[in-house]
């Protein structure tokens, strides 16, 4: 109970004494080793890790709906660099001196607002608001764990004690001398005598000692503290494990039929599994092993998503060759993972109006359509040529759609074709 017959929260005190100490004893930029702005190694020196590790966490969390971005800048704004009294922000706010020019403090700050609005706009149904509350968290266990270490020393303002002192001499302000206070035997003689000894009365040179100042008299710098050595843990076996494990089911979902389990989904499953070992290795060692895996997903995941409008379909792995003699025949969907598609429609008989879709991961797909019918069609590739009827695209992003009606006036077949491939070429000739 408090003074006031109320009761206070000891969990709450915690946690409010660890956030106020957190920020006051801030990771501090490096001026040398970093590799931008210097935020993943003033938390990875500030709490004795490996930089690379926070690096890596910060880039996997980028793909996270930018939350490793917003992180990265929130810590070039609020951490200050070694030698500077103050953040960016607060040196911008008049509040001390720093570094970092006021001119791109604003620049900073004018990028945060469409960077926070992207990562935080869809609250917590999206995914940069889940990954920069995990990044904040992390720091805050980083925190709990290893705040003691490494604690960085705020430069005095101003050019330095002795500056201080000379100045304090010019306008003739009393040193502080502890032999005239603080000392049993002096105390004693002035107690005596009732006149407290001047400098002059002990000292032939006529000053403190402690105002001297000698050339070779340079204090050595403490070297950091480093926390005791860890012993060897199993976070990068667990983490491996845990992401074959999801990444198997996922796999077995998506062949079972459920479309949210595609290629992309399963590579971000697979990389938020390994994030969360990084940040578990981060804490009670080990995991380093953990970036061989976390790089090469990062970069597929970037490859799956920056092809935008194109989803990669579960289908059959190999080649399919359909040869229907009827539209009832016509399957409304061919799907292929990794394998050519070929599909002859002029064997087709009656007048039964054709639709059909074709999805193919990787490889080529070629339908061919009879020269009396009329054809309409939509096709596109993300990475390849789609060459459908005469019309001609190539490269990245192809696509063309229209409809091309028979050279036969009696014709009254209609074929429509949805065609899409991911990495391959597509096709459509008469025949």
């Amino acid at each position: 109970m408090n003074a006031g017959g109320g009761t206070t929260s000891s969990a709450a005190d915690g946690i409010e004494a660890t956030l106020r100490d957190l920020w006051t004893s801030r990771p501090r930029r490096p001026r040398r080793g970093r590799k931008c702005a210097g935020v993943a190694a003033a938390i990875g020196n500030r709490y004795a890790i490996d930089p690379v590790v926070v690096r890596v966490a910060l880039v996997v969390a980028a793909f996270v709906g930018g939350a490793g971005i917003l992180a990265y800048l929130l810590g070039w704004l609020l951490f200050p660099e070694e030698g500077d009294e103050v953040s960016p922000v607060e040196s911008l706010l008049g509040r001390g001196r720093s570094s970092t020019s006021h001119t791109l403090t604003i620049v900073l700050c004018i990028a945060l607002i469409p960077v926070a609005s992207g990562t935080l706009g869809m609250g917590m149904h999206g995914g940069g608001f889940v990954g920069f509350v995990l990044l904040a968290v992390g720091l805050y266990l980083l925190h709990r764990s290893r705040g003691h270490e490494n604690r960085p020393v705020t430069p005095a303002s101003g050019s330095g004690t002795s500056a201080h002192a000379g100045q304090a001499r010019a306008n003739g302000d009393a040193l502080y001398d502890p032999y005239a206070a603080g000392t049993e035997s002096h105390s004693s003689e002035s107690a005596a005598t009732g006149v407290a000894r001047s400098p002059e009365s002990w000292d032939p040179l006529g000053g403190s000692p402690f105002g001297w100042e000698f050339a070779e008299q340079d204090a050595a710098e403490p070297e950091p503290a480093t926390g005791a050595p860890r012993g060897r843990t199993r976070v990068g076996l667990v983490t491996t494990g845990a992401m074959l494990l999801i990444a198997g089911a996922g796999t077995a979902l998506g062949l079972a039929g459920y479309p949210w389990f595609s290629a992309q989904h399963i590579v971000g499953l697979a990389l938020a599994v390994v994030g969360l070992g990084l940040l578990a290795g981060a804490l009670f060692g080990g995991g380093r092993g953990l970036i061989a895996l976390a790089v090469p997903l990062s970069v597929a995941g970037l490859a799956l998503t920056a092809i935008p409008g194109h989803d990669l379909y579960w289908g059959s792995w190999g080649n399919i060759d359909a040869t229907p003699a009827t539209a009832a025949q016509v399957q409304q969907r061919y799907e292929s993972t990794a394998g050519n598609v070929t599909l002859d429609l002029t064997r087709l008989s009656g007048t039964d109006p054709v639709r059909t879709e074709v999805r193919n991961v990787m490889g080529n797909t070629t339908v061919t359509v009879p020269e009396n019918a009329d054809v309409r069609f939509s096709c596109s590739s993300a990475v390849g040529t789609v060459d459908c009827l005469g019309y001609h695209r190539d490269g990245f992003g192809s696509e063309t759609s229209g409809t091309i009606e028979s050279e036969d006036p009696d014709s009254d077949r209609l074929i429509t074709l949805d065609l899409h491939s991911t990495l391959g070429t597509v096709e459509v000739r008469r025949g």
